[in-house]
């Protein structure tokens, strides 16, 4: 069924308003999470890295990854890992070398400066989390439910992805 035919029924009208509305929703607060990043590190005066460059250092943290595992988990959609990843070493914030299995795979890990701004990114978060609870934004249940659902959706997403394939 196509979604134009199924606007006709109003429950499904209903739910595919509210599914395109929470599409938007997704989108919406990613790119204002970039906006709180840019913004705290302008606040410090930190103008050499980007949003989208702390965002990988803080998920990368204390681990040793290639380029490939940081594409696989899919949380650099929109950005050259690549290049992100070059600037950070040229930068200082990365150290990277050829694994010595796969002379064609670089591993790279966090410098001392690249695990501070980890560090004012982790800070950052806490004081998120800790404002949403204080201020009765979020309950630990309300943040679990919405991860919950979150999982959900990206299960069946993926599910429809490989169905394709």
């Amino acid at each position: 069924m196509s979604i134009h035919s199924s606007m006709t029924n109003g429950s499904d009208t209903g739910f595919m308003a509210s599914y395109l509305e929470a599409l938007s929703l997704v989108e919406r607060l990613h790119r204002l999470l970039l906006d709180v990043i840019k913004d705290e590190f302008e606040r410090l005066g930190i103008i050499d890295v980007n949003a989208v460059q702390a965002l990988l250092l803080f998920n990368i943290g204390d681990n040793e990854v290639t380029a490939g595992e940081l594409k696989s988990r899919g949380y650099y959609q929109g950005s050259n890992v690549s290049y992100n990843l070059k600037k950070l070493v040229e930068m200082g914030y990365m150290h990277h070398q050829r694994c010595e299995i796969d002379r064609r795979s670089v591993r790279v890990r966090l410098t001392q400066r690249g695990r501070e701004i980890r560090d004012i990114v982790t800070d950052l978060f806490g004081r998120h989390a800790e404002g949403l609870q204080t201020k009765a934004v979020l309950s630990s249940e309300g943040i679990d439910d919405i991860t919950t659902a979150l999982r959900r959706v990206e299960r069946y997403w993926t599910d429809q992805i490989r169905y394709i394939y």
